[in-house]
């Protein structure tokens, strides 16, 4: 029984096959630049060994999908005779609103909740839509999951999730804080658990890349998360912002006459790490840049400061604090950032052991001994985790 996982973003498709209900996965690959003159698609058959590249142009998603089939059943890099051998399709949506707490199979209706979804995430749920429709034109009758990044955080409460604006924001356009990374959050918080051997921990999941996140999770449930209305909130990322004081995008817009569009541009492309350094927004280049880079040091200070004030006030929020888990690009490949992040932090029982930390891959803990609060790195696998919710919802 196999599961097909499909992440579609605006002129990209990311797949990968599963062997159910093992997980093991067959094959994967990354479709781009679709709508474009040339278009370049890498696929990879993982047992056997054999990658393949093309690059075509590939008018829109039904093409790239009719792509991706025909290598997943191609004679050289294929993985199954034919598509009946799909049994479901797992498909990642960005933002579920408040109409889903959990995956869901799609139908009809489910179809019309993601597009009521579309305003207030514009760039990923019309993507998310896109895939959809593509696999539903060409695999006709295989069930379909929706897995939405947004989730895991609907047990966030009243109080948590609104915002400090007048209430007929919320009653007109469901203005409040929704949470992103939810399947990631998920995942890593389930994988500490049965490491760490705590049943329904108390734990704080930091995902780190060039999106970043952090949650509370109390029991299983998610109590708090950093990113809000859309994954603009919280900490200083790749390229977006993070907090800050609501009038500064006004001031400036005034001072620049720019539009709001522009200012969202800014904010959400050309901020974060990218914009205090000046340089880039890839902690690799940044780590390396800070030895002689004012600008970059700044950057790595300010995005290890912004996660340890999560940290502190997440802490606060759960009473109680079983583990603290590093995940995502950043939290899983540099140990010099989780180090700078957790720096300063015993008093608190959060006691890093520097050589376990440089040596902590894949699932490791590299708290010191006897520490009242574990450290963990956990590599995340969101794609497991559709693929695992996909064969529990449709074809168990």
């Amino acid at each position: 029984m196999n599961v097909l996982v499909i992440n579609s973003g605006s002129s990209s498709i990311k797949y990968q096959l599963f062997a159910m209900p093992e997980a093991k996965v067959l094959a994967k690959g990354l479709l781009e630049k679709i709508g474009e003159e040339t278009s370049a698609l890498k696929h990879t058959a993982v047992e056997k060994g054999k990658e393949k590249k093309l690059e075509q142009k590939v008018a829109d998603h039904k093409a790239g999908m009719s792509l991706i089939f025909s290598l997943l059943t191609d004679k050289e890099v294929g993985v199954i005779s034919d598509m009946n051998e799909i049994s479901g399709v797992g498909h990642r949506v960005v933002h579920g609103g408040e109409a889903f707490s959990n995956s869901t199979l799609i139908t009809d209706e489910t179809v019309k909740a993601i597009e009521a979804c579309c305003e207030i995430a514009p760039l990923h749920n019309p993507a998310g839509l896109q895939g959809i429709s593509a696999c539903k034109e060409i695999l006709k009758d295989v069930k379909m999951v929706a897995v939405f990044d947004t989730s895991f955080h609907q047990t966030i409460p009243d109080y948590a999730y609104m915002y400090a604006v007048p209430y007929e924001w919320y009653d007109k356009y469901k203005v409040r804080r929704y949470g992103f990374h939810g399947t990631s959050h998920k995942y890593v918080y389930g994988e500490f658990c049965k490491a760490a051997n705590k049943p329904n921990a108390n734990v704080i999941v930091c995902h780190l890349g060039n999106g970043a996140s952090v949650t509370a999770v109390k029991e299983g449930k998610s109590v708090d998360t950093s990113m809000g209305l859309t994954p603009l909130e919280g900490l200083v990322m790749g390229t977006r912002s993070g907090d800050m004081d609501p009038a500064v995008p006004t001031f400036i817009m005034s001072k620049e006459n720019m539009s709001a569009k522009d200012m969202d541009n800014v904010l959400n492309k050309k901020s974060g790490l990218l914009g205090v350094s000046c340089l880039s927004n890839d902690m690799r280049n940044l780590e390396e840049a800070a030895k002689s880079n004012t600008k970059a040091e700044l950057a790595i200070t300010m995005f290890c400061y912004r996660v340890k004030k999560y940290i502190g006030s997440y802490m606060a929020v759960l009473g109680h604090v079983d583990g603290i888990v590093f995940t995502g690009g950043i939290g899983e490949n540099s140990p010099y950032i989780r180090g700078r992040i957790l720096e300063g932090l015993d008093e608190l029982g959060i006691k890093c052991d520097a050589d376990k930390n440089s040596k902590a891959r894949g699932c490791a803990n590299f708290e010191k001994d006897n520490a009242p609060i574990k450290l963990y790195v956990i590599a995340t696998d969101e794609e497991k985790a559709i693929a695992m919710d996909t064969y529990n919802i449709a074809l168990k």
